[in-house]
């Protein structure tokens, strides 16, 4: 199913000189923008849990790193 949007066309034009430049069509470029999106705010968001971790868990987390990262392969 496809559907009509409104857009300005200095919008369109940006879009389609992105996704061109990508080799994406139209759909796909808006896809890949809205994914992009996506993944912005599932990073704010783990920063935004990490910088509440307390400090004595967050301690706790870089010493077991340390641990793994001396760990033979």
């Amino acid at each position: 199913m496809t559907t009509t949007i409104k857009v300005s066309d200095q919008v369109r034009d940006r879009l389609k000189k992105q996704a061109s430049a990508d080799g994406r069509t139209l759909g796909e470029q808006i896809e890949y923008l809205l994914e992009l999106g996506d993944r912005s705010a599932r990073f704010e968001t783990l920063r935004a849990e990490i910088k509440a971790t307390p400090a004595d868990q967050l301690a706790s987390y870089h010493e077991e790193l340390n641990e793994w990262a001396t760990v033979d392969r």
